[in-house]
């Protein structure tokens, strides 16, 4: 009896283990069932985790539902976790577990920014669209001329850049991630703070949008270089012109009669629902695999999809799981490849800060300059900047690649790290403080605790 005891208690504890073939040389390898047990397990943490520091942010910080889950990804994986518990934080994110998460999480991301796409105004942006141009190319031009000056030092630092990387790569390289705006984030604040609906919503959505898929046809221009070819930049710009093209062109033509089939039915049927998820993972499948990112291909496609009851049911019957389910393993896997114990000394300290203060003001400063000097009045101009100003995990996603590329080292990828959180952690209460506030109490927007309430359920 107690042999029996015994062995139950070793499989039980040996529960999280690989279960390879039971020969010796194959012993630690996983099957298929392990990935299967890490994966559900991995998503009931990370829910429970993003639920639970969503509503801390929200009460002791007033930060939105998603700044908590960013940093509940972070919290997840080495930099808190991992340094407070490291055997248990291996055991419950193995990293040959990793690859199965990213799919959920490219997945979840995609189909977030997909609904998203489907929200946007494009009356508004026509309205707008002088100062959305304006504000786009201040924030891509800007952070590229601060890269270009601050980028000579950061090469004389050791460990920043990779060795024998060129000035213009590297340029390039920080010029794209200062001018990155947090898609994701940006979106899922809009639509948190009651904005999207709103011209300065879809104005700065707009912007943002334009302006991460400059950067990351720059980054695609650099990667081509470290031995990509040029094949990779042509084939990433001029794919990505393509489709949109072909989108503006034919897609509400032929996105149409799904619209049509939603409305004489008075609900969206299974296969209407189905023909559109199809549709969506084609979009996302083209941008991926041309070198852009899957969430652009489910954003674009969003846009050109039919309004109306079909835009209202596909948002009742899709919405809930992706932003319960499946967004948050996109937070938590870019949190699992962050380090927070690189920047160790009061010289690399302040490079970081700089670093930082060069990144607002190319941002918040550049944006806030062309949305006035676009006629936008001061408080909508403040409050543009302060939304573009977010960085967020687009920005760590393209500092994930520059170091898994062999483009940067360690320290600087902590120090893009810390520029991330800040800026995005900064945009709430900033927005709140120079637009949210007034337009509340002037009725423009509704009641901010009624609205992260109804986030919070």
């Amino acid at each position: 009896m107690s042999q029996v005891w015994d062995s139950l208690i070793t499989t039980v504890g040996g529960m999280l283990s690989a279960h390879g073939p039971a020969v010796p040389e194959a012993a630690k390898s996983y099957t298929p069932s392990d990935f299967s047990i890490h994966f559900f397990l991995q998503l009931a943490i990370i829910i429970l985790a993003c639920r639970v520091v969503g509503w801390l942010g929200q009460k002791l910080l007033a930060q939105p539902q998603v700044v908590g889950e960013m940093i509940a990804g972070v919290v997840l994986g080495p930099s808190l976790l991992g340094l407070i518990w490291p055997d248990a934080q291996l055991a419950l994110f193995p990293k040959e577990t990793k690859t199965v998460l990213y799919v959920g999480a490219q997945f979840g991301v995609g189909l977030y920014m997909f609904l998203v796409g489907t929200t946007l105004q494009i009356d508004h942006f026509r309205a707008k669209a002088r100062s959305a141009f304006g504000v786009s190319l201040a924030g891509i031009l800007t952070p590229f001329l601060l890269a270009f000056l601050i980028t000579p030092f950061l090469l004389t630092v050791p460990g920043l850049f990779t060795a024998g990387i060129s000035r213009a790569n590297a340029t390039l390289f920080m010029g794209a991630c200062i001018a990155l705006t947090a898609f994701p984030m940006l979106a899922r604040i809009i639509n948190e703070r009651g904005l999207a609906n709103s011209s300065l919503g879809t104005l700065s959505l707009t912007a943002g949008a334009f302006d991460d898929a400059a950067s990351w046809c720059v980054l695609a221009v650099v990667l081509a270089t470290f031995g990509g070819g040029s094949g990779v930049a042509v084939l990433a710009i001029g794919g990505a012109v393509l489709y949109a093209g072909f989108l503006i062109l034919f897609g509400r033509k032929l996105l149409a009669p799904l619209g049509e089939a939603v409305e004489r039915k008075g609900e969206m049927s299974m296969t209407v629902l189905a023909i559109t998820m199809m549709l969506f993972c084609l979009s996302a499948f083209f941008m991926d695999a041309i070198g852009i990112h899957a969430i652009f291909g489910g954003f674009i496609l969003g846009v050109f999809m039919p309004r109306g009851l079909f835009t209202a049911e596909l948002k009742k019957k899709v919405e809930p799981v992706a932003v319960v389910l499946l967004l948050p393993m996109f937070f938590t896997y870019s949190g699992l490849n962050t380090r927070m114990d690189m920047v160790n000394s009061p010289s690399l300290m302040l490079i970081a800060l700089g670093i930082l203060a060069a990144s607002i003001l190319a941002k918040f400063g550049a944006c806030y300059a062309a949305a006035r000097l676009s006629g936008e009045d001061n408080r909508t101009a403040l409050g543009i900047g302060a939304l573009m100003n977010s960085r967020g995990l687009m920005e760590l996603i393209i500092i994930n690649i520059g170091l898994q590329k062999g483009i940067i080292g360690p320290t600087l990828f902590a120090m893009l790290v810390m520029m991330a959180i800040v800026t995005t952690v900064m945009a709430t209460p900033l927005f709140e403080l120079v637009y949210g506030r007034k337009a509340r109490e002037t009725g423009e927007l509704d009641a901010l605790p009624g609205t992260l309430a109804a986030q919070a359920a």
